[in-house]
């Protein structure tokens, strides 16, 4: 059921459209009307927001500016990269372009508070609401400090809007400064995610029907993934292969067992790709329905199928094979005229346990080149198109550095993939990596 929102100051029509936006944050909701009081009346000059990702803290403050009508400018500070950026959005918002054309090519705080004390008064609390604040610690020193007490500086009837994903503690400068109301917003419990998603159902199923579905997406996915924004995704992504024995006529929707028997797989494969879109929506289900076609192995997940260039395959293969190989193996796997060597003559004493039992091990960067060189095939020269590979396969979590940052002359890695992923990898070069294994010889 939908909460009210109540407040003498504002239209009770208005409150009850936007209280219907809201679901699950009405509580957030009237306690930030109650910081905002009436609209003529002075707010608060700043107030802080924060919570996890995906929590509703923009579209809280986006339902409410808009359903209530109230003068606000929306800044990003991912967009506004520079403070000019910043403040020509602010006065455009309230003013109009040819009070933002006044500002020079490179503003001051001064320029800003001359220029916007200009203006004629606001007649009702003008709100100025910026998102991903965190970036303002980057930016000069003075910009946070000024945002919180602004109202002062510009005596006005102003009030800034902070909206972050990380708490107050992080943000308050050294020196000091004007402290803020904060506002937190909790993460969505498993019922109210149910209750959100619940509103997304298709027109052509009932609503029991989804909300099953939304229960059986949640049982799956909940412990892995509390992101609203993800688990809506999921919820679209899914829902025609759940929809596919109803669509061929094999069940009814009252059979909910078979209904999940049929789901089940499937979901916990999508599990495997969750936050990583290498893929698109379309590509996965077009990758779902070849496997089925040509009868890939069940499981495979859409991360076993991501393109790499040719040679990140052989980093990657060359990297697990630093991983799960012993150094002192190098020597028989790669270099030519070594002789005939037992593996039993690799065996220290005691030695019982196979690598693969043990996890991936740390390898420095230049053992990773030396195998590399020995397994790609024809010669490549050591360019910094190969190094930059090295850092896209970090950056894909599918290489994991190890060492300080600070070790610029000895990095150190791990191989994160499994040994079904690198198979599938080495498979499409042509590279038999279970030659070269010292687990499976």
């Amino acid at each position: 059921m939908t909460g009210v929102l109540e407040h003498p100051g504002y239209d009770e029509e208005r409150l009850r459209r936007a209280a219907e936006q809201l679901p699950c944050r009405e509580l957030q909701a009237g306690m930030l009307l109650s910081l905002m009081g009436e609209p003529q009346q002075y707010c608060y000059p700043s107030v802080f927001i924060y919570g996890h990702r995906a929590s509703g803290k923009s579209h809280v403050i986006n339902v409410l500016m808009k359903e209530l009508e109230l003068p606000h400018a929306t800044v990003s500070c991912v967009e506004c990269v520079s403070v000019a950026l910043l403040f020509d959005q602010v006065l455009r918002s309230f003013f109009g372009c040819d009070e933002a054309s006044l500002l020079p090519r490179s503003p001051s705080l001064t320029d800003f508070v001359r220029i916007y004390r200009q203006q004629s008064p606001a007649q009702q609390t003008r709100y100025i609401v910026v998102e991903k604040a965190e970036l303002l610690r980057d930016a000069d020193a003075n910009l946070l400090p000024a945002l919180l007490r602004l109202q002062e500086l510009v005596e006005d009837n102003v009030s800034v809007i902070l909206l972050s994903e990380i708490v107050w503690d992080t943000f308050r400068p050294n020196t000091g400064c004007f402290e803020p109301l904060l506002l937190h917003f909790p993460d969505y419990s498993k019922v109210e995610l149910q209750q959100i998603l619940s509103q997304d159902r298709h027109p052509s199923y009932s609503a029991e029907l989804y909300s099953f579905y939304v229960n059986i997406l949640l049982g799956v996915f909940y412990s892995v993934c509390r992101d609203l924004r993800e688990l809506r995704h999921l919820a679209a992504l899914n829902f025609s292969k759940f929809c596919e024995p109803l669509a061929e006529g094999k069940v009814k929707e009252t059979d909910t067992h078979k209904l999940w028997k049929n789901i089940e797989p499937h979901l916990k494969k999508a599990m495997q790709t969750v936050y990583l879109r290498e893929v698109s929506s379309l590509q996965w289900e077009q990758m779902q329905q070849t496997e089925e076609e040509t009868g890939a192995p069940k499981g495979l997940s859409a991360h076993t199928h991501v393109e790499l260039p040719f040679y990140s395959k052989f980093l990657l293969i060359a990297a697990y094979l630093a991983s799960y190989n012993p150094a002192r193996t190098d020597k028989r796997f790669f270099m030519k005229h070594h002789g005939k060597i037992k593996k039993t003559n690799f065996l220290k004493k005691n030695e019982k346990t196979t690598n693969h039992l043990l996890g991936p091990k740390p390898f420095p960067l230049d053992r990773l080149l030396a195998i590399f060189y020995s397994v790609v095939d024809g010669r490549v020269a050591p360019t910094a198109s190969i190094f930059s590979q090295i850092s896209s396969l970090v950056t894909l979590q599918l290489l994991a550095q190890v060492s300080h940052d600070d070790q610029l002359d000895s990095p150190k890695y791990k191989c994160a993939v499994s040994l079904e992923f690198i198979c599938n990898i080495s498979r499409t070069v042509n590279f038999d990596i279970m030659k070269y294994l010292y687990d499976f010889l």
